[in-house]
């Protein structure tokens, strides 16, 4: 099922669905978004996470024109939360796509990760013939997700990471989906 306003499709796993985000997911976003636990592990998430970025976030998933689609992992039909955390594929050259991925910290160590991961490139929403992903050295737990979904270690690299203030090492990861 496509949803009507972004064009995203709704994914189904069996514990959570991958939804796009709507206006109601701010507060849920700015907490988990907010905790610097999980800003560190992003490039992007900045923290003190700021007044109105996950409605600022939420407005650009929106977008027509975007070059990112951004899904919650939405718990509610069994009993787990509206946003246990965000799944994000981002369009690049090429028929290729980068999926980046975060999980509220109370779900940590659930597998949630994993399954977002696994139905996302399952579904291939994008049609991707390659998908890559990047995790900070210091979060081993984000690389075993990546390499128990089939992606490839291709190398090192550095990104920087708004939250850190600072250049930090990556893992960079590649799957070719067969699209």
């Amino acid at each position: 099922m496509l949803h009507v306003l972004t064009g995203q499709p709704v994914i189904a796993s069996e514990r959570f669905d991958l939804r796009p985000l709507r206006k109601s997911d701010a507060g849920l976003v700015a907490l988990h978004a907010g905790d610097h636990r999980v800003a560190r592990g992003t490039r992007s998430i900045p923290h003190p996470f700021p007044p109105g970025a996950a409605d600022a976030m939420i407005a650009r998933a929106a977008d027509p024109e975007r070059s990112e689609d951004i899904w919650a992992m939405d718990g509610t039909k069994t009993g787990l939360g509206e946003v246990l955390g965000l799944v994000h594929l981002v369009r690049l050259d090429r028929n290729q796509s980068e999926i980046r991925y975060w999980v509220a910290p109370a779900f940590w160590n659930t597998g949630l990760a994993s399954e977002a991961v696994r139905v996302l490139i399952a579904a291939n929403p994008h049609g991707a013939a390659q998908i890559f992903a990047e995790v900070f050295q210091d979060n081993p737990g984000s690389a075993r997700v990546l390499t128990n979904c089939g992606f490839d270690y291709l190398g090192d690299a550095e990104a920087y990471s708004v939250a850190r203030g600072a250049t930090v090492p990556t893992w960079t990861y590649a799957l070719k989906t067969g699209a």
